[in-house]
């Protein structure tokens, strides 16, 4: 059995992030192997990330990235907000980020991918960084944005740091024309996607059957008026545009100056970029947006942790 002196523990604690505590106890048990320890403390970790997994995260952070053509963002979450302060957890959301923008959409290719200098794999990394952390934590989502002529610009509201906060936006621009100003124009657009919370880019790609579901409410509505049905045809309709304006980006007044429609901005800005353009994609990510938060009575919560066993 090896001796387990101080430096091994030392250089296993390096190697792993794990407590010296449990270093010492890893090496203990595998007879001071030290990859054996290894894998005793990824084992522990594993065990430790179990008991976690059932505690609801929505906070923690979006994290937007760009090259070239390309841009990806990701959503990590976590347990509190304390940890989005976190350098390591910062760390881990950055780099899978920019590993989105090679693994494209799969969220579990993304976890297979290989984190830098750990030799070990998103997954595995995240599964270690819980055990450290001690907070249950999910890779939850990821989107990649690509265009073959234009650019992908990137955006983040109420950022904690360099691409990364609570609201993630890229949006594609396909376009020939000035980078810089095109550059500029996708700017505009991501804080624009960020404020008004577009669900679609153009009207036919709005989703028939909330179409038909929002087209038989306002029938509902309109009848209720006792309008004859050829008037209710008409005011469905009309109505109608008042939907599209509200869930298409091409539709949506511009929130930075609140007269034009997006379509009409774009239209414009193509003639002082030189070339046509097209918004090819948009993507927005809000942190916990979807997720079942936990609603409990916090003095409750601290009444109990002080009360005396």
């Amino acid at each position: 059995m090896a001796e387990i002196t101080a430096a091994l523990v030392k250089e296993l604690r390096e190697k792993t992030g794990a407590g010296m505590m449990d270093c010492k106890r890893a090496l203990g048990e595998t007879g001071g192997d030290l990859e054996g320890a290894v894998d005793w403390l990824r084992k522990k970790g594993l065990s430790a990330a179990a008991k976690k997994a059932g505690r609801v995260a929505a906070e923690g952070l979006v994290g937007v990235a760009t090259r070239g053509r390309r841009g990806a963002v990701v959503e990590v979450n976590a347990e509190t907000d304390f940890v989005a302060r976190n350098e390591t957890f910062q760390h881990f959301v950055r780099t899978a980020t920019e590993l989105a923008l090679d693994t494209g959409d799969d969220v579990e290719a993304l976890k297979a991918a290989a984190f830098p200098g750990t030799g070990r794999s998103v997954a595995d990394e995240l599964t270690h960084m819980i055990a450290t952390i001690g907070e249950n934590m999910a890779l939850r989502r990821v989107r990649r944005l690509e265009v073959e002529n234009g650019a992908v610009l990137a955006y983040v509201h109420n950022a904690l740091a360099p691409g990364l906060g609570r609201i993630g936006v890229l949006v594609a621009l396909e376009s020939a024309g000035d980078g810089e100003k095109l550059g500029a124009l996708g700017k505009q657009l991501a804080m624009h996607v960020a404020a008004a919370k577009p669900d679609y880019l153009d009207v036919a790609s709005v989703d028939a059957a909330a179409l038909e579901r929002e087209r038989g409410v306002l029938r509902e509505q309109a009848r209720a008026s006792g309008k004859p049905e050829a008037i209710i045809d008409k005011m469905v309709e009309g109505r109608l545009r008042k939907f599209y304006e509200e869930v298409v980006l091409l539709e949506q007044l511009y929130v930075i100056d609140g007269e034009r429609r997006i379509g009409k901005v774009i239209e414009a800005a193509a003639k002082e970029i030189g070339a046509p353009v097209a918004v090819a994609g948009f993507a927005r990510f809000a942190l916990g947006e979807g997720i079942a938060r936990e609603s409990g009575d916090f003095a409750a919560e601290v009444a109990a942790a002080v009360k005396p066993r």
